[in-house]
């Protein structure tokens, strides 16, 4: 409880432009933020540059910040809302449509890791993945979403995002199963 006192303590001198305050506020979260945005986006360059931005876009805007969950949570959504801003501005990406013979094979929800793949190697194989993959699988698995929140944020249908999970988890197990080949 301590820290969100702080935390909020924090905010209330930024809202009075302390920069002191912001900077406090950059420190604890700029790690994190950052490794949102280079999930989602891939370059680290382009992901600094999105994530202060999104730090810029979060200071102008903290009297909307309603306290409804916590300021991490709030910052986070920012980042992502600028990452996929940022992919939408400088690359085309591409959809996933749904095919309706293959929906209901392209849904199922099991995907196993094969055992001894490391993490590592895992950030890797996502890292390869195209774009709407890359951002489907980060916002799922890496940052905890479901489906019909992905939905929103990607303006994609329902079916959509889970056809467009389904075959980046197949694309992911297939470039994982290849390094783990090419390491044998």
């Amino acid at each position: 409880m301590r820290e969100e006192s702080q935390i909020n303590n924090l905010l209330s001198a930024c809202k009075r432009q302390d920069q002191k305050a912001q900077l406090e506020i950059y420190n604890r979260y700029c790690k994190a933020m950052y490794n949102i945005a280079l999930r989602i986006i891939g370059d680290p360059d382009d992901a600094e540059d999105v994530m202060q931005e999104a730090f810029i876009k979060a200071f102008a805007n903290l009297h909307r910040f309603a306290q409804k969950s916590t300021f991490g949570a709030w910052l986070k959504r920012i980042v992502i809302n600028e990452s996929i801003s940022w992919l939408r501005k400088n690359t085309k990406m591409q959809t996933v449509p749904i095919d309706e013979r293959l929906s209901g094979q392209l849904e199922t929800d099991t995907f196993e890791m094969p055992n001894d793949t490391d993490v590592k190697m895992l950030l890797q194989a996502v890292s390869e993945l195209k774009e709407n993959y890359r951002v489907a699988i980060s916002l799922l698995y890496f940052e905890g979403y479901d489906y019909e929140e992905i939905s929103e944020i990607m303006h994609l249908s329902y079916g959509n995002v889970r056809t467009l999970v389904s075959r980046a988890k197949q694309k992911l197990k297939q470039i994982i199963l290849e390094k783990m080949n090419t390491y044998s």
